[in-house]
């Protein structure tokens, strides 16, 4: 039996939103009302204010619905879904739960279709597109447990914290095609400052047991327990699977003297303008590989500089994986790429060192550590090694005093070749990592440390995606591309040739979605 559209008249349209609304105006007029502090009535108008939406979106649904189609439906299958047949379905929104009529056409034995969801872009589950949005929004800022109170609190609606996660993971899926998509499209399209920064990093998550890397996960395994219920000293290793943090973005030169950076108080170097990282882009993933993460780094460098016109810096702490899959994508790609070792970290070995000489804090260590830091910046890394050395041994340190200046010298000589820092002055190149230390961060530490959380991979990866949306200032752009993408997947891919048939529904010229080559 056919389902009948059936359009109200103007004056019998929203009846139950227009009588909520004379109650609210009838409340502000009520002796309570009257009573309230401003606080009270702003929370009582919000509450009141939330039901009045709900109404109106619910009568404007009944008033679309129940979305017959103006032609012949056809599935995926080729095959004409000919028998109609009323349905209905709930919809959990940030205004309150809503109840969609529309028909379904179907025949024996094949999936109904339903062209008014299409139009609506509807998705499978009970929860809208823009509550999925609100809880990845507040996953991505905070626990799941404060997000599932932030949603009970803004909205109207009732949603659990496993729900939760599972639209978090759904809203993230389309991170890499949205990035795919961006790099074909606005190649080239960053000119930005003379300087292309690269900088990686590495950020551990703690991980349930079979969520972990496989090597990690069996010494896991192998660890003996001595407690049940408290883990003791040593024993919270192997725990964690490494984050994989990158940051491309370009920065003005910026030309230092070695003198200007160890004297903080020059007055030349307050008095001039620091450049800023334009265009920056941040993000992390446990689940792809380092050396993957690496290739989308350059990927993304190459976009903003197709013809290699700019001057490729990348940024390390020193870590020689990092180093060397960076020397390998270089040459690889053909890319003339200057690694620098963070001076940060080359001045944190400095303190030990010179501790072993000066242990008590005063104007004799500052002075060392500043003597030696100006010769390292002065591109002597080399000089100023084997100078500690040989201070240690005229001053017949032993091996446990002489350690830390064992091993800042042993790092200076094994990174001499990421320490010109005379060369990099002179050409206005950034000598500390700074941004990726902030990525770090702000993408993984803030929100992935959280006291006593223990991460899943897919959520731990949808929620760093969502961070780094966010970080980026993607996250709007990006939420247009997933709609687009989720009425690919849920609507359009199961109608023949991607044919969804338009229904009765509309009074007006129906808006087709924004869609986006992927």
């Amino acid at each position: 039996m056919n389902a009948l559209a059936y359009v109200p008249l103007p004056e019998q349209a929203y009846d139950q939103a227009r009588e909520n609304f004379e109650q609210m105006v009838g409340y502000l007029d009520s002796v309570e009302a009257s009573s309230m502090s401003h606080s009270e009535l702003e929370r009582e108008l919000e509450k009141k204010g939330r039901e009045l939406m709900r109404l109106l979106l619910q009568e404007h649904l009944d008033n679309r619905g129940p979305g017959q189609s103006k032609e012949p439906v056809f599935g995926a299958d080729g095959q004409e879904r000919t028998r109609q047949r009323p349905q209905e379905r709930d919809l959990e929104t940030i205004f309150g739960g809503v109840r969609v009529e529309r028909t379904g056409y179907g025949c024996p034995g094949v999936q109904s279709l339903h062209p008014l969801d299409a139009e609506l872009n509807l998705p499978d589950e009970r929860y809208s597109l823009e509550l999925r949005r609100r809880a990845a929004e507040e996953a991505a800022k905070s626990s799941y447990d404060e997000t599932v109170e932030s949603i009970a609190k803004r909205t109207g609606a009732n949603i659990g914290k496993r729900q939760v996660e599972e639209l978090v993971q759904r809203a993230a899926c389309d991170f890499d095609a949205f990035y795919r998509l961006r790099e074909q499209e606005a190649a080239g399209d960053h000119p930005g400052g003379a300087i292309l920064a690269l900088s990686v990093d590495g950020k551990g998550v703690t991980m349930r047991a079979e969520h972990l890397r496989e090597k990690t996960r069996k010494a896991a395994e192998a660890r003996r327990r001595k407690m049940d219920k408290r883990l003791s000293k040593g024993e919270k290793k192997n725990a964690k699977r490494m984050a994989t943090v990158a940051a491309v973005y370009t920065i003005a030169p910026f030309v230092r003297e070695p003198e200007q950076i160890v004297d903080e108080s020059n007055a030349a170097l307050a008095r001039a303008p620091r450049p800023r990282p334009e265009a920056k882009r941040v993000w992390a993933s446990l689940e792809k590989e380092p050396a993957e993460v690496i290739k989308q780094a350059f990927d993304e460098a190459r976009k903003r500089d197709p013809t290699a016109q700019k001057t490729w810096v990348a940024l390390v702490d020193g870590d020689n994986n990092q180093i060397r899959r960076l020397r390998r994508m270089a040459r690889k790609t053909g890319v003339e790429l200057t690694i620098v070792c963070d001076v940060v970290h080359v001045i944190e070995y400095l303190w030990a060192a010179g501790r072993a000489f000066y242990p008590e804090s005063g104007p004799e260590l500052e002075g060392w550590v500043r003597h030696r830091l100006l010769g390292i910046l002065q591109g002597k890394a080399g000089l100023i090694a084997g100078g500690m050395r040989r201070s240690a041994t005229r001053r017949a340190l032993d091996d446990k005093a002489r350690k830390p200046v064992d091993k800042c010298a042993t790092y200076l000589l094994n990174h001499a070749p990421y320490l010109h820092y005379d060369r990099c002055l002179v050409a206005g190149m950034p000598i500390a990592t700074g941004v990726i230390e902030g990525a770090c961060r702000h993408l993984v530490k803030d929100r992935m440390e959280i006291t006593g959380a223990r991460w899943s991979l897919p959520g731990a990866e949808a929620v760093l995606r969502l961070r780094a949306l966010r970080s980026s200032g993607d996250f709007d752009e990006y939420w247009t591309f997933h709609e687009d993408c989720e009425y690919r997947r849920t609507h359009q891919s199961r109608y023949e040739g991607g044919h969804v048939p338009p229904t009765d529904s509309s009074r007006s010229s129906q808006k087709s979605p924004n869609l986006k080559r992927v």
